[in-house]
This record gives C-alpha cells, structure tokens and sequence, in this order.
C-alpha cells in the first residue's frame, strides 16, 4: 500500500478525553449538566496549554491541582482522579481538537468567566516561569475560540509578567 492507513494513530483515540469526561462526571454527581462540562472543558483546556509544548512539567501537574482544587463540589478525590489521568494520559488528552471544550464554554459561562478560564490557562502556561512560542500561540489562539480578544489576552498575560523570567 502506498499511503497507507487513513486510521487515527492509536495515540489520537478520544478514550482519554471521554474518561476525563466520565471523572467529571462522576465526582460531581451532584452538579448539573452545564457544570461538569464547564469543568470538563476547563481541565482538558489546562491538559492542552501543559502540553502545548510536548512536555508536562511537575509544577505544570501542581498548577492544574490547584485550579481544580478551586472547582465548588470537586473532592480531593476528584481531583487526584483527574490528575491521575493527566499524568498517565496527558497527550491523548491534549492533542485532539478543543472545539467542543471551547464551544460549551461560548455557550455555557459567560464573559467574566471565560475570562477567568483564559486566566488560569495564562497561570498553567506560566507555571514553570516561561511563557513558550508554543504556549503563548496556544493561548491566544483559545482566547479568540473563547470568544475574547486580543486585547483581553494582552491584558490578562500582562498581569503575570512578574511570573516569568523570560518571555519567548
């Protein structure tokens, strides 16, 4: 065969983001539907900028825990399950499309949220002190998918300057 097959390479299966999903859901029973695909879109969104440059580094894994820690109604539990399938699972993850993530957040939580949800992908890319080419492509790109500006983007980057030793 000359091209070969047109199958997804098994490193590109959606299992992994239907079990985030499946933990989600499970450790927060009792929230609604639009919750826990909130929360599922913002973790898997956190799992894309760890990852956006091929690497997930122990204070990037330290980052995602504590933003979930912050999620009303998520266990410690729930959280170490997430970050358990982060850790074992991150690039099946993070490297299919978020459009789904990006869309029930358009549709699901409003501008002041979406903006909080760009925050802490700006706090993940800046975690290890260095906001990469990779990162920061990422997160602008999201920001536009979230329906936010450039100017948004700018702004809330600008806020964490401090943060980085060095910006490139």
């Amino acid at each position: 065969m000359i091209f070969g097959s047109k199958d997804k390479p098994d490193e590109l299966t959606p299992e992994a983001r239907d079990r985030l999903a499946e933990i989600v859901e499970r450790y927060l029973a009792e929230a609604d539907d639009a919750t826990r695909r909130i929360v599922t879109a913002v973790a898997g969104l956190l799992a894309k900028v760890a990852y956006a440059d091929g690497h997930y580094s122990v204070q990037e894994e330290a980052t995602i825990q504590k933003e979930l820690s912050r999620v009303h109604g998520l266990s410690p539990a729930g959280v170490d399950a997430i970050c358990g399938l982060l850790a074992d699972q991150i690039s099946h993850v993070a490297l299919l499309g978020d459009h789904d993530w990006t869309r029930d957040l358009r549709e699901l939580a409003d501008r002041e949220l979406r903006l909080e949800v760009l925050e802490v992908l700006i706090e993940m890319a800046v975690a290890d002190h260095v906001l990469k080419h990779e990162e920061q492509t990422q997160l602008r790109r999201l920001a536009k998918a979230l329906s936010l500006t450039q100017d948004d983007y700018n702004a809330l980057q600008a806020k964490h300057r401090d943060k980085l030793s060095t910006l490139r």
